[in-house]
């Protein structure tokens, strides 16, 4: 195309130094008027044979040819015609490689389809299609290469670097029995992978299909938009055939004048070009494509332009609470009422609960963090729903709920805030507490001053925690409504309870991690899952998939929603006005062709350069 302009400027600009007349003259300035508009005369023609007659193609072409018909038999002039052509070919150029930007941006972005899987033959490695890969079987990565399917690590330590999936650019070590998920790249060991899906239910799939198919949900904009040209189209092209006859036959029959036809035939062909609602039908579009896209960049994944649009409206956001705002793991909070230092007590109490796979005999030991010489206890024994007994340095010790104090004969203090607390003695004697909680993220207070700051007027915390634990959560994390003790389907009735209180222009958010939520998510005016690309029941009930489980990408996604409909406003107010202002000028006869191609090709253009401004996500 950009060829097809320069050599039409080329010989267009020659002519004008040539004396020539008449159908000489006519035939000359066709060969650049050809050569820049052949595919929209053509494109206008199989418009007209298949009953398609009102769309951009055929008002070039109408205007362009009446152009040159006015230019042939009165002016002389067909630079106009030319021009037309030229600069709508400009414009569409500009508009082609803004499209082309948007869609690189998230190519370069989503550029995790992986080409091959490496798998052991007789002892080599060979490069599979990573859709021949079976469930089970062990793949290699090495430092450089992707992810290609989801498993668990068999062998080897490495960093990944998940950015393309997560937005994030801090590396995450793996090791041996962590799992690992398609789409991230290797940084430095050799990785021996077990595949635990098949290539098509992997994550990069799943990421690939969201991205690919986001564009097929449209907005409520986007219909109205469609179903405003349908009509406008049609509108304005009857307007300009009753500015072309109407007139003259005033003129004529009523007034005694000349018709003048060739002036009000110009003023039509003016009023046609200003009519085409090009900046319309392609900024707004533009403007949800590349919010899209600038969402993506985040790790923020949006199934369609009807659910940018939906969250830009959110008034209330509920969240679900463990590993939505908490981290979804139990981890020491504090250790109380203790007789003895507290290393001494963590010491013993990792020592004694060293021999358990319970959470919280996990955690404890998570927290001493340091080698455990096992060679220093014995005897250990595990009392169901009591606790840990045993001998640590030959020191009797127990670890466990009041009633195993109880049995020894021993009183436990009530601890200062919600938790679960394991208590201690050591050789026979109260020693001390722990107190076990599920911790807040460290984003999560973080992400609901985000949303007040964003203007969500209700932040609401769902939990089938007990009253304590989840009112502790979220007074410390300034949550303005907390409803706990709650089993799956209770969150669904809460959920649709603040559905029927909530105003009709707004909408309800809910976020939850994906692995219990699916019909909370489902039910809720935009579900968004968090953290949950493993997660089928998520991704097919969520609208909008967070790659990572940082819950400030939601303030962040809102945000870039908001921005995102604060320009298709801006192109809509402006598109219409400057149509709406030309179109007068061009029927007062105080506007031209070169006006006209303004209205069309330069509202266009800045249009498209204000939709791209979706695609950054910075300042927000």
């Amino acid at each position: 195309m950009l060829l097809r302009i320069l050599l039409t400027l080329c010989l267009t600009i020659p002519l004008s130094f040539v004396p020539a007349e008449g159908v000489t003259k006519l035939l000359l300035y066709l060969v650049p008027y050809l050569l820049i508009g052949y595919d929209i005369l053509w494109e206008a023609g199989i418009g007209v044979a298949h009953g398609q007659l009102l769309d951009e193609n055929f008002l070039m072409a109408v205007a362009t040819a009446g152009a040159l018909l006015i230019g042939f038999t009165r002016t002389g002039d067909y630079l106009e015609a030319i021009a037309v052509m030229l600069f709508y070919q400009v414009g569409e150029l500009f508009q082609s490689y803004a499209v082309g930007k948007s869609r690189r941006n998230i190519a370069a972005l989503m550029d995790i389809r992986p080409d091959y899987a490496n798998i052991r033959v007789d002892g080599v490695l060979v490069q599979a299609d990573p859709e021949e890969v079976a469930v089970g079987s062990i793949i290699v990565v090495n430092p450089g290469e992707k992810v290609p399917i989801d498993g668990t690590v068999v062998s080897g330590t490495s960093t990944l670097n998940t950015s393309a999936l997560t937005g994030e650019s801090l590396p995450r070590e793996v090791q041996p029995g962590d799992e690992i998920i398609s789409g991230c790249i290797n940084l430095s060991g050799v990785l021996e992978i077990r595949t635990t899906r098949e290539f098509g239910d992997s994550t990069v799939s799943k990421i690939l299909d969201l991205v690919e198919n986001a564009t097929s949900a449209k907005s409520k904009s986007e219909h109205f938009i469609s179903k405003f040209a349908r009509y406008y189209t049609p509108i304005v092209c009857g307007a300009a055939l009753a500015l072309a006859v109407l007139p003259p036959l005033v003129r004529m029959l009523f007034l005694s004048l000349s018709p003048d036809w060739w002036d009000w035939v110009y003023r039509a062909l003016t009023f046609l070009v200003i009519s085409c609602p090009c900046a319309l039908v392609i900024s707004i579009p533009l403007s949800f494509f590349a919010g899209i896209g600038g969402a993506s960049r985040e790790g923020i994944l949006v199934k369609g332009s009807n659910y940018l649009e939906a969250l830009a409206q959110a008034e209330t956001v509920v969240f679900d609470k463990t590993g939505t705002l908490t981290t979804g793991e139990f981890s020491l909070a504090g250790i109380y009422f203790n007789t003895l230092p507290e290393e001494t007590l963590l010491t013993y109490g990792a020592l004694a609960e060293s021999a358990s796979s319970h959470p919280i005999s996990k955690s404890i030991v998570k927290a001493y963090g340091k080698p455990l010489d096992e060679n220093r206890v014995e005897n250990i024994q595990e009392q169901s729903g009591l606790g840990v007994t045993a001998l640590v340095d030959g020191i009797p010790v127990a670890l466990g709920s009041p009633r195993l104090m109880a049995s020894l004969g021993l009183r436990c203090p009530e601890l200062p805030q919600p938790g679960t607390a394991v208590h201690m003695a050591v050789n026979g004697a109260y020693a001390g507490c722990f107190l076990i909680a599920d911790q807040p993220k460290a984003t999560a207070k973080a992400a609901l001053a985000d949303l007040k700051a964003a203007g969500v007027k209700q932040t609401i915390m769902l939990t089938g925690d007990s009253d304590a634990i989840a009112r502790d959560v979220g007074k410390r994390l300034g949550v303005t409504e907390v409803y706990s003790q709650l089993l799956p389907g209770d969150k669904v009735q809460k959920v649709e309870a603040l559905l029927s209180r909530k105003s009709p222009k707004s909408t309800l958010v809910f976020v939850g991690d994906g692995i219990n939520d699916a019909p909370v998510l489902a039910r809720a005016d935009i579900g968004i899952a968090m953290g949950a690309m493993g997660s089928d029941a998520a991704i097919e009930a969520a609208d909008i998939v967070l790659m990572d489980d940082n819950p400030q990408k939601v303030a962040l996604a809102m945000k870039i929603c908001r921005k995102t409909m604060a320009i298709v406003r801006q192109n809509v107010v402006f598109a219409i006005g400057v149509k709406l202002l030309c179109l007068l000028l061009g029927a007062l006869n105080l506007a031209g062709l070169w006006l006209a191609i303004f209205a069309d090709v330069g509202v266009m253009v800045l249009a498209v350069l204000n939709a791209m401004r979706a695609l950054s996500t910075r300042n927000l």
